[in-house]
């Protein structure tokens, strides 16, 4: 069953930054579609992810902290 998380992320200050967490979450196995919002500094993924901790492993990898909200 498809679930959406959202991800509070700290460390954006840019359309780059947001671009970098996108692209990041999208190629993690099982996600269908992300958001990334600056002001809100937030991302929100679509999918059937099985371990909430590859998506965080994932904006890390990026240099960016995440945790789930």
């Amino acid at each position: 069953m498809a679930e959406e998380i959202v991800l509070n992320v700290e460390g954006m200050t840019c359309d780059h930054c947001v671009n970098a967490v996108k692209g990041a979450l999208e190629g993690v196995p099982g996600v269908a579609s992300a958001t990334v919002n600056l002001e809100a500094k937030e991302a929100r993924v679509a999918g059937e992810v099985a371990d909430k901790a590859t998506l965080i492993a994932a904006i890390k990898e990026e240099g960016y902290e995440a945790a789930i909200a």
